[in-house]
């Protein structure tokens, strides 16, 4: 089965014309190539039981049962999230011999309940701290895009992008902190969805930030994120896509937002605003300074510094079985006070405030996911001080987003043949639907090729 038609594969199934069963070999088959990078990609593959409860719903929609548009479609899982009865690592051989977990995190369980098919476990970055997607432990994916040439997939949810792009899932499930569901998404030319915080549950999730943690899709369409985002927040959006973009305002931040992007993003981003200005859009161009005091807040370590060590205090800050570049980004947390903590915490509402009141009467925010187009491994991984510039890069501008907990979809927008590039709409916390509807309509018109769910 061709890896493009996965994109249909609801439609397919809900029409009979092919088999749960035979989505799910080939998933698996994909998993399994020796030549592919399935054994990078996850860390647990679940064979058996994805084939049982595909055979399950072919029987069950012979039968003529009523199935949801999940139903016997392979989904991934990071492996941050618990499975009953295994043992959740979240990228980190730290990890290996705690106890495994008692319960189905509830958006495992509810995916399960809406007859998705759980696939495996997909690699992340240790303990999903960081948007490169490195993992010195368990090896790194890599990139679609000039596959030969080993670029990086992005992070943290490194594993859950592959799965999508190389057919060995029909979606993914990411956590997504400071834009790791988008900064994959963006860089292997997928549609990733960040929604606002609380509308899916995080419980069941080993945390980086207990503040800014998220939990959402990474697939090939907004439709197919819709779709996901239906089930493992069990609530109805009614998103409607809109018909034209006559009368949308978006918002373009060029104080920040659009800052030192190298000329493949920067194309691709000014030949996406084109098209949405020639479709109807109207697109002002006005500053946001609050977002550069985020940047100086993120720089220091954040909400994800402080609550991320507080975490692994506990654990014992093992150097020798940590990944030497999340250590250190964990311990940054060490000498924040609970006063500074505070102070954050309140400045913090007083951003998103002040952000909410200067948006308000517009449609979404505008900017590219990240500003550099994917790089080799090989250079992030050979040089700390490259490691950290990427990092940094990769993480500005979908981590404003959840630091104003709002929600955000990345959507790519390159041509055939060009390096991957995620245009980003960001809307403020519960405008979820309404980003969403947007979404759809934006998507038909930059997307590099028709997309089908």
């Amino acid at each position: 089965m061709a890896t493009s038609a996965l994109s249909d594969l609801a439609g397919r199934l809900a029409r009979n014309e092919c088999a749960s069963r035979e989505v799910i070999e080939s998933a698996l088959e994909r998993i399994a190539d020796p030549a592919g990078e399935g054994q990078k990609t996850y860390t647990l593959v679940f064979r058996e039981s994805a084939r049982l409860y595909a055979d399950a719903t072919d029987k069950l929609r012979s039968a003529g049962a009523e199935l949801s548009p999940l139903a016997g479609l392979p989904v991934s899982l990071k492996d941050l999230l618990d499975v009953r009865g295994e043992v959740t690592t979240a990228g980190s051989p730290l990890l290996r011999d705690a106890s495994p977990a008692d319960s189905d995190a509830p958006v495992v369980s509810r995916l399960k309940q809406a007859g998705a098919i759980i696939v495996g476990r997909t690699n992340m970055t240790e303990f999903a701290y960081s948007g490169i997607g490195l993992n010195p432990h368990l090896g790194t994916p890599a990139n679609p895009y000039r596959r030969n040439e080993r670029r990086i997939p992005g992070g943290s949810s490194s594993g859950a992008t592959i799965s999508v792009t190389d057919g060995m899932a029909w979606a993914a499930i990411g956590s997504d902190t400071g834009g790791s569901v988008r900064i994959p998404a963006a860089l292997c030319g997928l549609t990733g969805f960040k929604p606002t915080k609380s509308r899916v549950p995080i419980a069941g999730a080993f945390p980086l930030s207990e503040t800014l943690d998220s939990i959402g899709p990474i697939a090939r369409s907004v439709a197919a994120c819709i779709a996901i985002d239906a089930v493992i927040s069990s609530s109805d959006l009614r998103v409607s896509e809109r018909t034209d973009l006559t009368n949308v305002r978006f918002i373009l931040p060029r104080n920040y937002f659009v800052e030192s992007l190298d000329t493949a993003v920067g194309a691709a981003f000014e030949r996406a605003l084109g098209k949405l200005s020639g479709a109807g859009a109207k697109i002002v161009e006005m500053p946001l300074p609050e977002f550069d005091r985020i940047r100086e807040i993120n720089a220091t370590g954040g909400f994800s510094g402080v609550e991320s060590y507080a975490v692994h205090r506990r654990l014992g800050l093992n150097q020798a079985k940590y990944d030497p570049l999340v250590l250190e980004r964990v311990e940054r947390g060490r000498g924040v006070s609970a006063a500074d903590y505070l102070d954050m915490r309140e400045e913090r509402n007083a951003i998103i405030a002040r952000v909410e009141a200067r948006t308000k009467g517009f449609d979404a925010v505008l900017s590219p996911t990240v500003p550099i187009v994917a790089p080799k491994i090989s250079d992030v991984a050979n040089s700390q001080d490259e490691f950290r510039r990427v990092n940094v890069l990769l993480l500005r501008n979908p981590s404003v987003v959840n630091f104003l907990d709002g929600c955000a979809l990345s959507i790519p927008c390159h041509a055939h043949g060009e390096a991957p590039v995620g245009l980003m709409l960001s809307g403020p916390r519960m405008g979820d639907a309404a980003l969403l509807s947007l979404g759809l309509a934006v998507e038909r018109l930059v997307a590099p090729s028709p997309v089908v769910f």
